[in-house]
């Protein structure tokens, strides 16, 4: 499990501490317009001199809340594809963060996001449009309703709010979180509004964010040699491009991990991405082929929203 975090001589290391993974540096030069990058990773907790393997630095708290009973077994049994401990560790997550969810769905990660931040954060969905006239939608909220924001012992106080791009990305109050996460989306908002809506949806979170304020991305990888317009029902996006639209809303790349990757996934399945496990919409026709594959290849990008100067 690689990772590559942009090499800038303002970099402080000292505000980047307990990584699990291993590290390569490349350069960009787009990073050196900051002012300081220690600032817009104040939130990391992420070293680029610790090596691959140790994993006694992840965070007590966020384990516990990984391991605890609370969670549905049909959602723990997916922690080997999803890495939820090392996904959340490389964004930088803490437990006294202000983050938002951008559709959360059916509460994967709210199962995980919602309690470890209870006590001394807060937890914001970013949930779909109960306007929008999708059955998916309200389905999907009254579920969510039920199960999470009714349980405030376990979930705590969920704040909910409503994005449906282009026109509502309004995730939260300008300039108030620390980290906005999305988890398997962009691939919708492509879908449904072309680049258009890809690039207001990081606009909107760019608006949401602290000067400082990180954005985590974990997306379906569709490979640089193939085309996105051909495989825009896919459910894949290209990586390039998914970085390309993020600065073009004025976010800097600061890392990418290999944390999500399947290099199994050749991503030129039949029914797209949903040909693979846990989906699996051929059903039992050449199913032994697709476990094997296992989920998709994902890439894991980490932004940033520059710090004031």
């Amino acid at each position: 499990m690689n990772n590559k975090v942009m090499n800038d001589s303002t970099l402080n290391k000292s505000t980047l501490n307990n990584s699990v993974l291993n590290i390569r540096t490349i350069n960009n030069p787009i990073i050196s317009r900051l002012k300081t990058l220690a600032g817009a990773l104040a939130f990391a907790s992420f070293s680029i001199t610790t090596i691959a393997g140790d994993n006694n630095d992840v965070d007590t708290k966020l384990k516990s809340v990984i391991n605890s009973e609370h969670r549905s077994e049909k959602n723990a049994a997916r922690d080997d594809f999803r890495n939820p401990a090392e996904t959340l560790q490389f964004f930088g997550i803490r437990p006294e963060m202000t983050v938002v969810e951008i559709w959360p769905g059916g509460g994967w990660y709210t199962e995980i996001l919602a309690p470890y931040l209870k006590d001394k954060g807060k937890y914001i969905a970013a949930n779909f449009d109960p306007d929008a006239g999708v059955k998916y939608y309200n389905r999907r909220l009254k579920e969510f309703e039920d199960t999470f924001v009714a349980n405030e012992d376990i979930y705590g106080d969920i704040v909910t709010t409503v994005f449906n791009p282009p026109a509502k990305t309004e995730v939260a109050k300008a300039g108030t979180a620390d980290l906005v996460l999305t988890f398997r989306n962009v691939h919708n908002w492509y879908i449904r509004g072309d680049k258009e809506s890809v690039v207001e949806s990081f606009k909107g979170f760019y608006k949401a964010l602290k000067p400082g304020g990180i954005l985590g991305v974990v997306e379906h990888r569709l490979p640089k040699g193939m085309s996105q317009e051909e495989n825009k029902r896919s459910g894949y996006m290209r990586e390039d491009l998914v970085i390309e639209w993020a600065k073009q809303a004025g976010f800097v790349l600061v890392a990418e991990s290999s944390i999500n990757a399947n290099e199994k996934d050749t991503a030129d399945h039949p029914k797209g991405v949903w040909t693979l496990p846990p989906s699996l919409r051929l059903g039992d026709e050449n199913k032994d082929k697709y476990m094997a594959i296992g989920e998709s290849d994902r890439m894991t990008l980490k932004f940033a929203k520059p710090a004031e100067k």
